[in-house]
C-alpha cells in the first residue's frame, strides 16, 4: 500500500487535515447567527428545550440552526435577543453604534449579581478606590488661589476691599503658582513695560511670604486704593515715567503690603482645564 501524501505547503497556517484523503478540511461555514445563538445559550446553561420552549419551536429546530443547517425566522429574532439577553447587534456580531457593555462587563455584571450584600459592598469601595487612584494618575497638580476679580489698581483708583470679592482659581502647580496666595488683574499702564493693564499676576502675602525688598515689585493699599508699584525705602515707584514717585514723608495716608508679586499668569498655559478641576474636585471629595 503507497504511503499518502499530505500537502504541507501552508505549515505555517494553522489547518486541519482529513487522515483518509490528506486534504485540509474547510472552516465550518455555519452562518454567524446560527454560531451565536449557541454561543449565548451554552453561555446561559441553557439547554435547547428551554430556548424552544420560549421561543415556540421544537427542539430539533434549535439543533439545525446551531448546526446551520436552517436559520431561525426572521420574525423570531426579537424574541431569541430577548431569551438571550441580547442586542441583535450582539446576536449578528455587529458593533452596536450605541456602544453598550462589552462582554468583559456583562460577565463582571452576572458574578456581581451573584454575590452577598455585603460582598456587594466591598465590591464597590475597591471599584471606587480604583477610580480615584486613576484619576490621581491623570490629574495634574493643582493648587488653589484667591481669585480677586475686581483688579488690583496700577496707577487708578479701585476703592474695593480685595478679600471680599475674592472667589477660587485653580492654577497648575510651578515654581510660581506654589509660591503665590492671591492672583489679581492689573487696571492701568502705570508699570508698563512689565505689566499691562488685565495682566493676572500672582501675589505672595505678606507676613506669610518673606519680607519685601527694596526694588521688588509689590501689591499695596492706601486708603481706597489698590496698586502694585515698586518698592523703595522713601517710597513707591512706577515703572512707567509717566507717573510721579509716591513719597512716603509726603502722604498722610498709612500704606500697607498686601504682599509680593511673583509672577504673570500665562492663561493658556497656567490655568487649568475644566476637565482636570473635574478630577480635582473628584479627589477632594469637594
Amino acid at each position: 500500500m503507497s504511503r499518502r501524501s499530505f500537502d504541507l505547503s501552508k505549515q505555517n497556517e494553522f489547518s486541519v487535515i482529513d487522515i483518509k484523503s490528506g486534504k485540509e478540511v474547510q472552516k465550518s461555514t455555519v452562518p454567524i447567527i446560527c454560531e451565536r445563538i449557541r454561543y449565548y445559550r451554552e453561555k446561559l446553561g441553557m439547554e435547547r428545550k428551554v430556548l424552544a420552549s420560549a421561543l415556540g419551536v421544537t427542539g430539533n429546530a434549535i439543533s439545525n440552526w446551531e448546526t446551520g443547517r436552517t436559520r431561525p425566522d426572521i420574525n423570531l429574532i426579537p424574541k431569541i435577543c430577548e431569551t438571550l439577553f441580547i442586542s441583535p447587534y450582539q446576536l449578528f456580531d455587529m458593533e452596536s453604534p450605541h456602544p453598550q457593555f462589552s462582554e468583559d462587563e456583562l460577565e463582571l455584571v452576572d458574578h456581581f449579581r451573584e454575590l452577598s450584600p455585603g460582598n456587594k459592598r466591598a465590591v464597590r469601595i475597591l471599584t471606587e478606590n480604583l477610580r480615584v487612584a486613576q484619576i490621581a494618575d491623570t490629574c495634574p497638580e493643582i493648587v488653589v488661589l484667591r481669585y480677586v476679580e475686581r483688579g488690583l489698581a496700577a496707577g487708578t483708583a479701585d476703592p474695593t476691599e480685595f478679600e471680599d470679592s475674592a472667589a477660587p482659581i485653580y492654577l497648575y502647580a510651578s515654581e510660581r503658582t506654589r509660591h503665590a496666595d492671591y492672583v489679581f488683574h492689573v487696571n492701568g499702564d502705570s508699570m508698563e513695560p512689565d505689566y499691562h493693564n488685565n495682566d493676572m499676576v500672582l501675589v505672595q502675602a505678606i507676613p506669610e511670604g518673606p519680607d519685601l525688598k527694596h526694588g521688588e515689585v509689590g501689591a499695596f493699599i492706601k486708603g481706597n486704593e489698590q496698586f502694585i508699584k515698586v518698592y523703595e525705602e522713601a517710597g513707591l515707584r512706577s515703572l512707567n515715567p509717566a507717573y510721579p514717585f509716591m513719597d512716603f514723608s509726603e502722604t498722610d495716608e498709612t500704606v500697607y503690603i498686601i504682599g509680593r508679586v511673583v509672577g504673570i499668569i500665562n492663561p493658556a498655559q497656567d490655568i487649568a482645564a475644566d476637565s482636570d478641576v473635574s478630577k480635582y474636585h473628584l479627589l477632594h471629595n469637594d
